[in-house]
């Protein structure tokens, strides 16, 4: 079993699982009804997506230093306690369980989900490729 990083709103992988949403806030337009079925998520779980002032760091940043300071913010705020036990929790769960955790930007490389990738990984999580 795995977890798989992934950007929601995009087709499943067969086998992929539970679909957690990693993000600030749902996505907009679309009924609470028909998250799952429109395959942006199973379950909505904000806990490790970045703080609104956190996430405003991510999208205005324009340069290597600018990315670097939201990658620090974001990681010290998956150090806090609850965040920290979540992300303990998903990587002991990769191991018996598939499912995938995402959010909705495009560009892997400069979203929270790549820092996400690095966390579980760094906890023993089994990871699936890309």
């Amino acid at each position: 079993m795995s977890i798989r990083i992934v950007r929601l709103g995009t087709p499943r992988a067969s086998g992929e699982g539970l679909r957690i949403g990693t993000v600030r806030r749902p996505p907009r337009g679309v009924p609470k009804t028909e998250f799952a079925s429109q395959d942006w998520y199973d379950v909505w779980y904000p806990n490790l997506a970045p703080s609104a002032e956190t996430m405003k760091l991510g999208q205005e940043a324009e340069t290597p230093a600018q990315w670097n300071a939201f990658m620090r913010k974001y990681k010290s705020e998956m150090a806090e306690a609850d965040a920290s036990r979540s992300l303990d929790l998903l990587a002991a769960l990769s191991h018996t369980a598939a499912f995938s955790v995402g959010c909705y930007c495009e560009d892997e490389s400069r979203c929270h989900r790549s820092l996400l990738r690095g966390l579980l990984a760094e906890r023993g999580a089994d990871i699936a490729a890309k």
